[in-house]
């Protein structure tokens, strides 16, 4: 596989908040930027409740990596399931002196309408993780707490 680039801009807006695009993404097939409001945490001075922070898009990186490799996985192993879910939660700390994102611990969740199939889905959950490339890139402990769920 060939290097692949990602480009995002980032722009100051005011206070401790500034705008997030990437040329890459656009709204609804148009020219018109596909951006997110980013800002710093209200756990930090000055820090700006209820808008997405770099903690946040962190922990989201985690866990959009491990659904987009669940899909990829089931598709190639013809796994069929009915839905997929997952929350997730990073953990903050300082450590040696340096704020550090050290572990974020994923709930997946898959909805399955067979019983025979847990045993498959909790095989195909468990190789998304390890094979997750965000997880693989980073130095954060990843904990995975799994559950299937049989839907009729």
């Amino acid at each position: 596989m060939d290097k692949h680039e990602y480009n995002v801009d980032i722009a100051w807006t005011q206070d401790r908040k500034g705008m997030m695009c990437s040329p890459e993404l656009r709204k609804n097939d148009s020219n018109e930027k596909n951006c997110i409001e980013v800002a710093t945490p209200p756990d930090f001075d000055k820090g700006i409740p209820n808008i997405w922070s770099p903690e946040h898009l962190f922990t989201a990186a985690v866990s959009s990596c491990l659904m987009t490799t669940f899909l990829a996985i089931s598709e190639y192993s013809k796994f069929e399931f009915i839905s997929f879910k997952c929350g997730s939660k990073g953990i903050l700390e300082k450590i040696d002196g340096k704020f550090v994102m050290s572990e974020v611990l994923l709930f997946p969740e898959v909805f399955i309408s067979n019983e025979d199939m847990k045993d498959k889905a909790l095989r195909i959950l468990e190789k998304s993780e390890k094979a997750c490339l965000i997880s693989n890139s980073i130095t954060s402990k990843i904990t995975m707490e799994p559950k299937i769920t049989v839907q009729k």
